[in-house]
């Protein structure tokens, strides 16, 4: 069945002014949409449910606490999951990146969708039962790296929890989807951005932010999850002053971490580091893990002169769940000069290692290492590679650090072409722990980046301050520093991964890098996404069992629940988020699809979408603009949300390039901002607008269209 869709608008161009401190606002109605009878709702979520989740349940981000995102349910397995089909679907009002993991309690399913956009339904019948929209300026976008996306919620008590684009966190009543409070956790004049999940634990919300390419200064924070009062706060970047914060970090930062930073222009650029993904707790430790994004800029030679290591980016850190106070960090790239964030999923799991059960804290890393720490003290128990990692020849074990090849650090000789490249060999989607058989299932790709070092460091506030200089061997191309290079050893892997031996027990290969999250199941399957397919594999072998297609792309993980005895698995469709630029998928809009055994609901065909033709170039006014200084500009600002594809607008296929007026109207003047569109005059003039018109121009004449995706690949096993 197709239950009632709401009907808000995608975005609104309404600026939330809210200060950087505590703002809490009473009860009331703003964005919510209802549906009638909302009273079944009854969440009630407390300490002991989050610590052992009811099988039929799915209560935060990754199911529980520890996010392994495994399900126990089992009624979907290797011998009945031929039989599985849609029970119920839902679509939704915006067609960007859709990266939800959906929470399921006492028969409501509660998801997100892109622009923060929250709904709750009856998760056995698909009935809408209320919506919210935050209101989210459009122009807030640009502020975004990776599209405008959200990757889910938490459940407290009687609440649930958002964090939205703006920095917002709020909490709604989960009967009526009121709002209940919401605070501004960021600075709004800043760049910075929410996208990631918050975690509910002894009674706060904790969140994190993004923005570390967009001068942040990452930290994690602590609300009262019933009135919204700051609890702590942590930062993971030092204070570009050396001055107090008044925050937990303060004594930290005073003791070690801020002498691992010398004078540079991480004061500009605010250092970066900001957990804007993984934050789990472990009730046995009790502790909160975050993990650090990167440092900014990217090039360590501009960013802090000399040797630190730049502390607590690309970091693992520990913190006393009560007051925030540091416990222990562990830094997986120490000066990392390759966008090697640590904000991938952690998992925390007891596992056997050489006849002892160790409490361990787990993290596929984008550098390509698989991590396995003890949970209680940060101690490095292995680390090996996954995938390709030519940047570090292994980690050494008495020390915990790289040991490091020569000539990847690109500052100290030629460009360098480093595996894995800037989108990493594990990303944010999550992978899966199936503690029967002690595997982890990882979402890997083996890819390559080019990085070569810039002469100047030249800051523009609000741009990508990458300090990277530019590939001179490609002078038309629309390919970014630092970027997916091609070559034949560049696919995607699905890979089980046994964290005791540190091998691979199987891996499933695939042309297509950018795929989707993972889930684990006591049916003995493993749900993937490649493309437009979702697949469930044989956890034991490999081989794929199922296929369903989604026809849009999806990147979200799926989560698997029961009720009345009957268990559904649940997926977010809608392709988006960092790889948007350069993809074979089409942007359609957002969906929920629900599956069960003997499902036989047939969700409504996509509308067709029409791809920009070649423009017409006889009517194009020509350009005095300098097309190689617009290629630069374009890639400092422009090339992280248009790339070279069709998913979002293809700047060399819009006819408003075509004259510089139209041009000025939208990239100056902002006349699409709503739409997400922000106007660019605090980073162009005329000239430069016009310099960047010649470049697409250019670009205009060689533009196509990208052939769509191939299927999934066979498995491969490791020997």
């Amino acid at each position: 069945m197709q239950p009632e869709i709401a009907g808000a608008p995608q975005c609104a161009a309404r600026v939330f002014a809210a200060s950087a401190a505590a703002f809490i606002v009473a009860a009331g109605v703003l964005g919510v949409a209802m549906v009638a009878n909302a009273a079944s709702a009854r969440p009630g979520i407390d300490a002991a449910q989050l610590a052992a989740v009811p099988d039929g349940e799915w209560l935060s981000y990754g199911r529980g606490y520890g996010d392994q995102r495994f399900s126990p349910l089992a009624q979907v397995n290797r011998e009945t999951v031929a039989r599985l089909g849609v029970a119920w679907w839902a679509d939704f009002d915006t067609d960007r990146g859709q990266e939800a993991t959906p929470l399921v309690h006492d028969g409501v399913l509660y998801t997100t969708t892109a622009w923060s956009k929250v709904y709750a339904f009856d998760a056995r019948t698909g009935r809408r039962l209320w919506s919210f929209d935050p209101h989210v300026p459009g122009e807030k976008g640009f502020d975004a790296c990776c599209d405008v996306v959200n990757r889910g919620l938490a459940l407290w008590h009687d609440k649930v929890y958002v964090g939205t684009l703006d920095g917002r966190l709020i909490a709604l009543q989960a009967k009526s989807g009121r709002v209940a409070w919401q605070v501004q956790t960021t600075d709004p004049a800043r760049p910075y951005t929410i996208t990631g999940a918050p975690l509910a634990v002894k009674g706060r919300i904790v969140i994190g932010n993004a923005g570390s390419d967009r001068q942040v200064r990452g930290y994690l924070s602590a609300y009262d999850a019933q009135t919204g009062a700051l609890a702590w706060r942590f930062f993971l970047a030092p204070n570009p002053t050396a001055a107090a914060d008044g925050a937990v970090s303060d004594a930290v930062f005073a003791k070690f971490a801020q002498a691992t930073w010398a004078p540079g222009a991480w004061q500009l650029a605010g250092g970066g580091a900001s957990p804007w993904d993984a934050i789990t707790y472990d009730p046995v430790t009790d502790l909160v893990y975050a993990g650090a994004g990167n440092a900014a800029p990217w090039n360590a030679r501009f960013r802090s002169p000399g040797d630190g290591d730049n502390l607590f980016a690309a970091s693992i850190v520990a913190l006393r769940a009560d007051t925030g106070d540091y416990v222990w960090h562990y830094q997986t790239t120490p000066r990392d000069m390759w966008d090697y964030d640590a904000t991938q999923q952690l998992t925390i799991a007891d596992v056997t290692i050489d006849g002892h059960v160790r409490r361990v804290l787990m993290q596929a890393n984008k550098n390509g290492f698989y991590y396995v720490l003890d949970a209680a003290s940060g101690a490095l128990v292995s680390a090996q590679k996954f995938e390709p990692a030519n940047w570090a020849e292994r980690i050494d074990l008495a020390t915990g650090r790289p040991v490091e090849t020569e000539g990847m650090r690109y500052h100290e000789g030629a460009p360098s072409m480093v595996a894995p490249g800037s989108i990493g060999a594990h990303n944010w989607q999550p992978m899966a722990f199936d503690p029967r058989h002690g595997l982890a299932f990882i979402p890997a790709q083996a890819t390559r980046g080019y990085f070569g070092d810039a002469p100047t460091y030249d800051f523009i506030p609000g741009a990508l301050n990458n300090g990277l200089g530019r590939r001179l061997d490609r002078p038309t191309s629309l390919t970014a520093p630092g970027a997916l290079a091609p070559s034949a050893d560049r696919f995607g892997e699905l890979v089980a991964w046994d964290p005791a031996t540190q091998s691979a027990r199987w891996r499933v290969r695939f042309p297509q890098i950018w795929r989707a999250g993972v889930l684990a199941t006591g049916g003995d399957l493993v749900f993937h996404s490649i493309g437009h397919e979702f697949v469930a594999f044989d956890a034991r072998s490999g081989a794929a069992v199922w296929r369903y297609d989604t026809v849009a792309g999806v990147v979200a993980p799926a989560i698997s629940y029961a009720i009345r005895g009957r268990q559904y698995v649940a997926l977010m469709v809608g392709f988006g988020g960092a790889a948007i630029g350069g993809t074979d998928q089409l942007r359609r809009p957002g969906r929920l699809l629900v599956f069960a055994l003997d499902g036989r609901a047939t969700p409504t065909p996509y509308a067709p979408v029409a791809i920009p033709p070649r423009l017409d170039m006889t009517l194009a006014v020509a350009s005095h603009g300098d097309p190689d200084a617009g290629r630069t500009r374009y890639q400092r600002l422009c090339i992280s949300c248009h790339g070279t594809g069709d998913y979002l607008p293809n700047l060399a296929r819009s006819p408003l390039i075509l004259a510089p007026e139209s041009f000025r109207a939208v990239v100056l003047d902002g006349a699409l901002k709503s739409r997400g569109m922000a106007p660019f005059r605090r980073y162009f003039d005329e000239a430069q607008a016009e310099d960047v018109r010649a470049y697409l121009l250019e670009e205009a004449k060689v533009a196509h269209v990208v052939a769509p995706g191939s299927a999934p690949g066979a498995a491969e096993h490791a020997q």
